[in-house]
């Protein structure tokens, strides 16, 4: 499998009144052309591995890795000004609410428009009929009436699709979404992934999927890499989740109900702070 991203030794760090805090330590993996899961609980380090890719992090946030290579390029010696080029042409990332990610001044037509133009020469008139394309791409309805339309008019699945559009039109190699189901029934939940999937294998793109739900990526990811406290604890195959033996995975797992396996009372999640201390696991392949 060709390595698309090789993360190596990423840390971001914020001052603070009691001194430097890290919220992300260590964290070395790669992707390929393949589904690569990042899971854990909120403040583990999940989104800010994800903009620390994309160099998101603004100050005095300060971004630290050995390097952060896209085919071979390291990211940490682009300017700002090449950054953008990379941003949303090479690796786009769907954030986590569509409903502060999209323009509430600007139709949902001239966004997208205005996405696909700035990575490309295309004329409007092309842009127009690309955008329609992709709308229709990702399962919406009519999308000429929603072209006219503005976010606040849409539903959370519907805004949530937009969004997926909007970041796949200039045809990016790597997709970052960042729990881009988490405002979602479970019924659009499933439909928005199948999208995700088919668009991912069509175009032989590396996707990672940051969420918090360890069953949904058990079952739509390949890999998949467990964060603690900014740190990976364990990495497994998404299809072997279940049978992870770090404890701090097995605490995840055992606190969420299972049809399976129903139990009067749910296990507690316990925490022992020499896993905070522990080295972080490569997820390189």
């Amino acid at each position: 499998m060709s390595t698309l991203l090789d993360v190596e030794n990423l840390w971001v760090k914020f001052p603070s009144r009691h001194g430097v805090f890290d919220a992300v330590r260590g964290v070395s993996f790669t992707l390929g052309r393949e589904r690569l899961g990042i899971v854990g609980e909120s403040g583990s380090g999940k989104s800010m591995t994800g903009r620390a890719i994309l160099r998101l992090i603004r100050p005095p946030g300060i971004v630290e890795a050995d390097h952060i290579k896209l085919d071979g390029v390291n990211l940490l010696d682009k300017t700002e000004k090449e950054m953008r080029d990379v941003r949303g042409q090479r690796i786009s990332m769907v954030m986590q609410d569509p409903k502060f990610s999209l323009n509430p001044v600007m139709t949902i037509g001239d966004q997208i428009i205005e996405a696909y133009r700035l990575h490309s020469k295309a004329s409007k008139s092309e842009a127009y009929a690309k955008s329609l394309e992709m709308l229709e791409a990702v399962s919406i309805r009519d999308p000429e009436r929603v072209m006219r339309a503005y976010p606040h008019e849409m539903s959370g699945g519907m805004g949530q699709r937009i969004m997926i559009a909007m970041m796949l039109i200039p045809n990016p190699e790597i997709l970052i979404a960042d729990e881009p189901t988490s405002a979602l029934d479970v019924s659009v939940q499933r439909q928005v992934l199948d999208i995700m999937d088919r668009l991912v294998k069509e175009r032989g793109m590396g996707l990672i999927f940051i969420s918090h739900d360890l069953n949904l990526v058990a079952d739509f990811c390949d890999r998949v890499l467990i964060m603690y406290a900014g740190r990976i604890v364990e990495v497994c195959d998404a299809d072997k989740l279940h049978e992870a033996k770090h404890p701090y995975t097995r605490g995840l797992l055992n606190s969420l109900p299972r049809l399976d396996d129903p139990r009067d009372r749910l296990d507690v999640l316990k925490r022992d702070p020499a896993w905070s201390e522990a080295p972080s696991v490569s997820g390189r392949v």
